[in-house]
């Protein structure tokens, strides 16, 4: 099978395209021909081997996962011994990092708690799309933001796959999204409803007189106390990534100082039948950059390490 293969830390470009053993599914495991995957922020570092904090969890001095990749959508092939979820010829989706990495590849084998099935009214570009985006929106959102209708809602990162689904989650409780973000992502958030946009390369949200009652952080760069300072009486402030002595310096406030400022600890896949729902009802569609074929995955990765992409970057496998 064709795979996207990493040998070691570097520049995207020196990712290659090769030909690999097409695996065999063990206990517990499906085999899933993967038709699409999405790019991340796990992919830009694990590339990179950057932020070298990072290398604890990809391996010290070369990648223990050589092919990168952590959702998928696919069709299921095979099915290992005890096997209770799934059939040949399930459509299925999920973020796989709890149980492994290599979905920029034509086939994974993977444990069936990875995933969950497709509905059959969502495309596999949409599902992938979803698939950890939609969950990290959700569970930033509602789970630890405690989002209520009509509430002043601020998203920073906007532009991404979080923030485009963040944001019709937040107007599905009928309330004001301010996005930040900059370049030509705020067209193209403005096209699909934000209230408000703010060019972060012209303006800093955390000094302006707007006060917000949750702040959803995809980018975090700055100390607490800035994001506090703009958070209404009972507000709350949510990051979901960013600069990791920032996200430290969050645990800190909130467990030691007391401070409304929480990280989100990612459950992946647990709201997947709350996103279907609202995916049915025309409540949230992915805003989907590309899709672009496996061999241009190197160039993928660096285009969203780079910050130019609008929605989520999809790659198109099958």
């Amino acid at each position: 099978m064709k795979a996207i293969v990493c040998e070691s830390y570097g520049p995207t470009s020196q990712l290659k395209i090769k030909e690999v053993e097409k695996p065999i599914p063990k206990e517990h495991e499906v085999l899933v021909k993967i038709h699409c995957s999405a790019v991340n922020d796990y992919d830009w570092s694990m590339v990179r081997g950057k932020p070298n904090l990072h290398r604890l969890l990809f391996g010290l001095f070369k990648p223990k996962h050589p092919i990168p990749g952590m959702e998928l959508s696919g069709v299921v092939e095979a099915c290992g011994v005890g096997v209770t979820h799934f059939t040949g010829g399930d459509t299925v989706y999920g973020d796989i990092s709890y149980y492994g990495f290599g979905s920029f590849a034509e086939y994974i084998c993977i444990n069936e708690k990875a995933l969950a099935k497709k509905p059959k009214n969502m495309s596999f570009e949409d599902a992938a799309a979803l698939s950890h985006a939609a969950n990290l929106a959700w569970q930033g959102l509602v789970d630890l933001g405690k989002i209520q209708k009509g509430m002043n809602v601020l998203i920073n990162g906007a532009g991404g796959g979080v923030g485009m689904v963040g944001l019709q989650i937040a107007k599905s409780y009928d309330c004001k999204v301010t996005g930040v973000d900059t370049g030509d992502k705020l067209k193209t958030m403005k096209e699909r409803g934000f209230d408000q946009v703010i060019d972060y390369k012209e303006e800093d949200f955390t000094t302006l007189d707007e006060k917000y009652d949750l702040i959803l952080d995809a980018k975090t760069t700055r100390a607490p106390k800035k994001y506090t300072k703009v958070l209404n009486p009972n507000g709350r402030y949510v990051t979901v990534g960013g600069v990791l002595r920032r996200l430290l310096q969050v645990v800190f406030a909130q467990k030691v100082l007391k401070k409304p400022v929480y990280v989100l600890p990612l459950d992946a896949n647990k709201d997947l039948d709350k996103i279907q729902q609202l995916y049915e009802s025309g409540e949230i569609k992915p805003v989907i950059d590309g899709p672009y074929p496996l061999e241009k995955t190197p160039w993928a990765i660096q285009y969203f390490g780079e910050g130019k992409h609008h929605g989520k970057v999809i790659v198109s496998i099958g």
